[in-house]
């Protein structure tokens, strides 16, 4: 922790630093030479990487902190009067175990039939549920808009939303007056299921290799494939056998004049949004875009980008959190490059039971086993006034 808190505090007399340099280089015309320029991305370049080093040394904080909780729980009841509930389906042990021997092992006939309880409709198991909910945690690692928007399981069949289009509102009135009408107005968003899937190939000589773990190598790689597409959908989905994103729905609320963002353009979406939505907002962006940020003043001279030097506080913009994704836009004409607002209103609809099936044949000719794996999800806006994003001019408006 120690370690930590030094490196904050290294990047933030480094970013002073650079902020220093800028403002001392600036011309009457507000630029800088060439060779100022190269210096100052080297100074940025510093604060960058002290903040993916940060980054880095807290996850292995979290990761240690997480291998030192006990394994097993005391026994503090009677031995033979367990007051705990024994689990069933596929919480059950014996589903576990049944589900795992299938994974390993070709020639594994579940003659208990424990597997019947979590059989899909294409020969595959779904995964038993202590290791579904692994899947998730390695999945909310992996898709930030995960930790942000609202997760709903569903059984089957579409879900329909319910939400608040219009307000009511209360009136000044006569004493002894009436009290006038004044109702909300309701909607419905209806939200489905799309199905995602990969194939997790590995090699005969892992599987049968005692040390080799692997429930944690496909619980790694389904989230790292899986989470990277659920990312860019959840982002720029177009709703086409897909989720539909986030950019896609959100409502513009400024557009740059030009093909560059400037402090006023990003004061005038922070107050496109109604202050309700403010309390949560956090801003989702390129990781170019926040370059291009950093150069940008507030109107009393101070720098509208902050870097963190406290533990558990992220770096801001303009006093509230910011997220990047390589799948937001960077600035282009008629891109949609930043959204600010609270994401708890996309809506993540999660089709209970992930599946996977065991292909014993298709890949054997290189010594490999074949494994599809599959979920089925959808994501929507289901209020679309909660985020507003900054649109830049297209190239002939």
């Amino acid at each position: 922790m120690n370690q930590i808190l030094k490196l904050r505090e290294k990047r933030a007399k480094a970013w002073e630093a650079a902020k220093a340099f800028l403002d001392a280089k600036r011309g009457a015309d507000g630029l800088i030479s060439a060779e100022d320029s190269a210096t100052y991305d080297k100074m940025e370049a510093e604060v960058i990487n002290l903040g993916k080093e940060i980054d880095r040394l807290e996850r292995q904080a979290e990761i240690d902190a997480e291998l030192a909780n006990p394994t097993s729980q005391p026994i503090t009841n009677q031995p033979g009067k367990n007051g705990v509930e024994a689990k069933t389906g596929r919480a059950s042990d014996a589903y576990k175990k049944a589900f795992w021997n299938s994974i390993r092992k070709s020639n594994f006939y579940d003659v208990s039939n424990d597997l019947s309880v979590g059989t899909d409709a294409k020969g595959g198991y779904l995964v038993p549920d202590e290791f579904e909910q692994q899947l998730i945690d390695k999945l909310q690692e992996q898709n930030f808009m995960r930790t942000l928007a609202t997760i709903i399981q569903t059984a089957s069949g579409d879900r329909k939303i319910p939400i608040v289009t219009g307000h009511g509102e209360a009136s000044w009135m006569d004493e002894n007056g009436l009290y006038p009408e004044s109702d909300d107005a309701f909607g419905q968003a209806t939200i489905g299921a799309f199905k995602l899937g990969t194939i997790i190939k590995i090699s005969d000589e892992l599987l049968n290799d005692g040390v080799f773990n692997l429930e944690s190598y496909i619980a790694n790689e389904f989230a790292r494939r899986i989470g990277t597409k659920e990312e860019e959908a959840f982002l720029i989905g177009d709703g086409s056998s897909k989720p539909t994103g986030l950019l896609t729905s959100a409502v513009i609320g400024v557009t740059a004049a030009s093909a560059s963002i400037t402090f006023d353009d990003v004061m005038d979406l922070y107050h496109s949004l109604r202050t309700p939505y403010r309390r949560n907002a956090a801003w989702i962006l390129n990781d170019s875009t926040v370059k291009a940020l950093r150069k940008l003043k507030d109107s009393n001279g101070n720098y509208i980008w902050q870097p963190s030097i406290q533990m558990g506080q992220p770096d801001m913009i303009l006093s509230r959190p910011y997220y990047t994704s390589t799948f937001v836009p960077e600035i282009g004409a008629g891109n949609k490059v930043m959204a600010f607002g609270d994401y708890s209103y996309y809506w993540i609809a999660d089709r209970q039971g992930r599946s996977f099936q065991r292909l014993n044949e298709l890949y054997a000719a290189n010594g490999q086993v074949g494994y599809l794996a599959s979920q089925r999800v959808d994501g929507k806006l289901v209020l679309p006034e909660a985020v507003k994003t900054l649109a830049i001019k297209g190239a002939g408006a």
